[in-house]
């Protein structure tokens, strides 16, 4: 039955989402049950683009890309694939009308990372709206049930989630994505000239992203905000951390939350949720 295989489908995306991101189950197992699905799915799809240009390093990265692009485009039209996060990703792009240009915007993203090692301004926040920003609008258009009106209102503030989330992981994975992938994506930096001016400049803009997002978060159908709002809580918690750290730690170490604060964090998050405090 076409059914089943559906249900194998979405669980490869499941099993994607939890071995890949600890943080985002979480946040996820947070949402409404009938958001859950579609979110695991779109994270299985761009969790597998992601993964070919960043670790598939003794492989023809762009020829795998351009299979992984041109069998997207199939299970979209076709309304099925062999390949079960694609085919859980296009059941997920029909139900909830997930818009064309999101996908195109992201895949063009990742064939940046094929070839492109370091970022102007503009390169900077082409990267950023394609490999996050997108992410985040094809989530809202889960969250919002088909209103476009809610849509477009909460747009800009998907958008800056999305790209505080982004500007976190550059931040985090400096040195890893300097010396393992030879990229710098912050526009302009020199990684070993990397400063606490230059940090703090960073983490401007970030909290300033932080900030406008939040905005939108609190106008979140219910059914969506307070996976949202964990989602957040655990990256604010992370930049934070970052904040409070000299620029030559970023430099030596990948910051982590430790699993037993990431637990408190979203048990304080669903404490303030349930008191209608966020």
């Amino acid at each position: 039955m076409k059914e089943l295989f559906d249900d194998v489908s979405l669980a490869c995306s499941v099993k994607t989402t939890k071995s890949y991101s600890t943080s985002f189950s979480m946040g996820i197992r947070f949402l409404d049950k009938q958001f859950r699905d579609p979110i695991y799915s779109v994270y299985g799809f761009v969790r597998f683009a992601d993964e070919i240009v960043d670790t598939f390093h003794d492989y023809d990265k762009e020829k795998l890309l351009n299979k992984f692009e041109e069998d997207t485009w199939a299970a979209i039209e076709d309304k099925i694939s062999l390949n079960p996060i694609l085919n859980s990703f296009q059941w997920a792009y029909h139900k909830f009308n997930i818009d064309k240009e999101h996908v195109v915007t992201f895949l063009k993203s990742m064939r940046m990372d094929l070839d492109k090692s370091y970022y102007d301004r503009e390169g900077y926040e082409d990267y950023i709206l394609g490999s996050a920003e997108v992410v985040g609008l094809m989530c809202l258009r889960i969250f919002v049930e088909g209103d476009d009106t809610s849509y477009n209102h909460l747009k800009p503030y998907a958008k800056s989630l999305g790209a505080a989330f982004q500007k976190i992981n550059f931040l985090r994975d400096l040195h890893a994505d300097y010396l393992d992938l030879g990229r710098a994506y912050f526009p302009g930096l020199e990684v070993d000239k990397f400063d606490e001016k230059t940090k703090q400049a960073i983490e401007a803009e970030i909290e300033a992203d932080f900030k406008k997002a939040y905005i939108g978060i609190v106008q979140l159908p219910k059914k969506a905000r307070l996976g949202v709002y964990v989602a957040y809580v655990y990256y604010y918690r992370l930049f934070v951390k970052i904040k409070n750290l000299p620029s030559n730690r970023i430099l030596e170490e990948r910051i982590r939350i430790p699993n037993q604060r990431k637990v408190a964090l979203f048990v304080g998050s669903y404490v303030k949720h349930s008191f209608n405090l966020i």
